[in-house]
């Protein structure tokens, strides 16, 4: 600090005022331009205790090193000195005010200041524009995007860029067209920027085909690798691995050196076991680009593993880590969750306590998960616990998880009492519970509270629908279910999927309408799946309907020629007819078709471990001491 003072001495001493305040203005602009944002305040401090008075040029500097520090602090210092100065209510000025609250999170403070802004330039309202868009007030761009259009300023590449962000967030393919089209409009097509956001933006809208189309269009010569990057990051999101690997093999070929980025976004497109080829393919040449030192590589090679059922290979790297983050824990707790691995994971998540790690809301959103998938009652409400102690339980994601894990386990009253205690309820808090009475065979309530909800004036979504509709197949209520199906489809304007079909399909077969099914079925806008064709399957066991069953049967054997359950639901549909004849031709077929049934299991938890216990199964380590159990208790 002393060094610097007596470098600015000098300079006061040889210069005019004016001359010292424009050489020390290029000392702080130097600073900003060189990342050195501390040292541009600390040379603004020195000009002020110099006597010096700052101008025009030396606040927007300023302000952008606040900006960078994202110090509130700070800007609230400078700000009260933009105020005192003559020069407040200079565009440029203000506008560097405007963006530096932008920068510190503070948007409403920026838009204080931007109102009152006499005068407004096209930098003035992208950096608010962009405020709005960073905190996630989409509807509030669009509309100041307007007001903007209204005092006749036009948008330029910034303001597209802002556009298309806003546009890929709502996924609304129409406004990012419209968005595309202004852009073309206003010439800033050519820019390899805008071009590589609409491509990342198409597929996150889910137009994976136009994100190709704006790829296509860049000119060969200005791509870059952040270009192939935005293409396999937009197949990666939209769940396409094999495409997004093809796409790098065209970079590869094309002669782009991969970097970081390229290597993160095509692991991430690998999340399935017949995909885990590929991603071993991407760790080595992670390897021999040198990114796999890189923890958030590290980190994304467990994710991968593990999603492609490798959990071992997931757990070497993450034995491997020397300095695992937080990220590294909860992704490796995570992986065994989703296994149902209670004990691994609850293991993990104290060995990451004891190492000084925190665990955060995502860690503890897995345990609750991973209890709910096991039926861990118990080891659930310690969590809850935890939570609480944490400070966790505060955050609607953890509610919301406690509540689906306590419906999972089947203790409902659980789950009542902490819903009516929530603060907050979103509309996921309402699916989950009404999922959960569906879940345990409460459909009247479930239907309640789908009412409740509506009075509550929150907007089901097509999730909502799902669960109400599948309360609707567990009672039988046909009538109730086309009801909220139409409900669904004609007032709110939502798209039914396959699922919400096959809930409808299912509860027609159920009521032993099972004609009403098929046709249904059959004149489906999707191609029906093998689970539809089991549940019609399933009906027609229930009502002895050979002549549907064969059908549905011959349908999912077309799908799914291993599948057990279609076979053995056919020879007992067979059998209850005294039709002895087809049961054994089933079987036969079974045989040809080297089908195997795997004999029934039960799971049962002590002490967080999971213990599988299958129909004349000799295997079991304990299974000596398991058969003097039973003969004792009168089961042998």
């Amino acid at each position: 600090m002393g060094k610097l003072k007596s470098t600015f001495t000098p300079i006061l001493n040889r210069f005019s005022n004016f001359s010292a305040v424009t050489s020390l203005n290029s000392c702080i602009r130097d600073a900003v331009w060189q990342g050195q944002p501390r040292k541009a305040l600390f040379t603004f401090r020195q000009l002020k205790q110099n006597g010096l008075e700052p101008n025009n040029l030396t606040f927007p500097f300023i302000a952008k090193a606040c900006a960078n520090l994202s110090n509130l602090k700070h800007s609230q210092m400078v700000h009260n000195h933009m105020l005192k100065s003559p020069y407040y209510f200079d565009k440029y000025v203000q506008t560097g005010l405007v963006d530096m609250y932008v920068k510190c999170d503070q948007v409403k403070d920026a838009y204080e200041v931007f109102d009152r802004m006499p005068e407004r330039d096209i930098v003035a309202w992208n950096a608010m524009l962009m405020g709005f868009v960073q905190v996630g007030w989409f509807e509030r761009y669009l509309c100041l995007f307007n007001e903007m259009r209204f005092d006749r300023v036009g948008p330029d590449l910034v303001t597209v860029m802002g556009l298309t962000q806003v546009a890929s967030s709502l996924k609304d393919v129409r406004l990012l067209s419209s968005v595309h089209g202004l852009g073309i409009r206003i010439g800033v097509e050519a820019s390899v920027s805008v071009a590589n956001t609409w491509i990342s933006a198409y597929a996150k809208c889910g137009d994976l085909v136009l994100s190709e189309m704006v790829f296509a269009g860049v000119d060969m010569l200005r791509l870059t690798v952040v270009s192939w990057n935005s293409m396999i990051a937009g197949c990666s999101y939209a769940g396409e691995g094999f495409k997004a690997m093809g796409w790098y093999q065209r970079m590869l070929y094309g002669g782009f050196r991969p970097d970081l980025s390229t290597i993160l976004n095509l692991l991430g497109s690998f999340v399935k076991p017949d995909s885990l080829f590929h991603g071993k393919m991407t760790h080595c040449h992670g390897v021999r680009l040198g990114c796999c030192a890189d923890v958030s590589v590290l980190n994304t090679l467990i994710y991968m593993y593990s999603n492609c059922a490798d959990i071992n290979s997931a757990r070497r790297l993450f034995d491997s880590i020397s300095d695992r983050t937080r990220v590294s824990w909860t992704v490796m707790i995570g992986s065994y969750a989703e296994k149902g691995d209670l004990e691994e994971a609850t293991a993990l998540f104290h060995a990451m306590e004891a190492a000084g790690e925190h665990p955060d809301v995502v860690t503890v959103i897995y345990l609750i998960s991973a209890c709910g998938k096991v039926g861990d009652l118990d080891f659930g409400r310690c969590i809850e616990s935890y939570s609480i102690s944490r400070g966790l339980k505060s955050d609607i994601m953890v509610s919301n998880a406690l509540l689906d894990m306590y419906s999972k386990c089947g203790s409902i009253i659980d789950a009542e009492e902490l819903f009516s205690t929530m603060n907050e309820r979103t509309g996921v808090s309402w699916t989950t519970m009404i999922k959960g009475y569906a879940l345990n065979g409460q459909s009247e309530k479930a239907l309640d509270y789908f009412n409740l909800m509506l009075k509550s004036g929150l907007e089901p979504n097509n999730i909502t629908f799902l669960a109400v509709l599948q309360a609707c197949v567990h009672a039988g209520l046909v009538e109730k279910g086309w009801e909220l199906f139409f409900m669904m489809t004609k007032l709110y304007k939502i798209s039914a999927s396959l699922d919400h079909h096959a809930s409808v399909a299912d509860l027609l077969g159920r009521q032993g309408k099972l004609k009403e099914a098929l046709e249904y079925i059959q004149n489906m806008p999707f191609k029906p799946n093998a689970s539809i064709w089991g549940a019609l399957l399933s009906a027609c066991k229930i009502h002895r309907d050979a002549d549907i069953g064969e059908y549905a049967a011959r349908r999912h054997f077309e799908l799914e020629p291993q599948a057990a359950a279609p076979y053995v639901d056919m020879a007992n549909i067979y059998a209850s007819a005294g039709s002895w004849d087809g049961a054994a031709s089933i079987r036969t077929k079974m045989k040809f078709n080297q089908v195997k049934k795997y004999p029934g299991e039960s799971t049962i938890q002590v002490d967080r471990k999971s213990y599988i216990f299958r129909l004349d199964d000799r295997f079991h380590p304990e299974g000596s001491l398991i058969d003097e159990v039973h003969q004792a208790v009168g089961f042998i």
